[in-house]
């Protein structure tokens, strides 16, 4: 059975042109895309989304980062989607990631590092409603 996961392509890698290639590994592991736009966010856009992590020590600085540039935001889906995006994405810190990840390919640091994926199904499901509308995702 086919499971939904939601995934950032992050300002760093919008930034230096990579939003394609890492498109196409996207859909190369398999992973049919439901619904993708493409905006820039504004701070408490952030704040919002990554409210989870507001008594975090990078919370400030993660915020204003991914508010810098446009992102590019996404709703995939596949069986077994959001452990399979996750070791797609590679280890958070790209220095630790596995080759062929999409963070060892094309993230700079650990802030910088390229894509957000879902941690869980609840992560999945708040973080899809946050960013689309349920029209969007047919």
């Amino acid at each position: 059975m086919a499971q939904r996961t939601f995934s950032i392509i992050k300002p760093d890698a919008v930034r230096k042109g990579h939003t394609g290639a890492v498109l196409a590994e996207i859909e190369k592991a398999g992973f049919q895309i439901v619904a993708i736009k493409k905006q820039s966010i504004s701070r408490a856009q952030a704040e919002g989304f990554y409210h989870v992590h507001k008594e975090r020590p990078f919370f400030g600085e993660l915020t204003q980062f991914m508010s810098t540039g446009p992102i590019v935001l996404m709703v995939l889906e596949k069986a077994n989607a959001i452990a399979d995006l996750r070791k797609l994405m590679g280890a958070t810190n790209p220095a630790n990631a596995e080759e062929g990840t999409i963070r060892k390919k094309f993230a700079g640091s650990i802030q910088e590092n390229a894509i957000h994926g879902s941690d869980g199904d609840e992560t999945a499901a708040f973080e899809i409603g946050y960013w689309f509308a349920g029209y969007e995702l047919i």
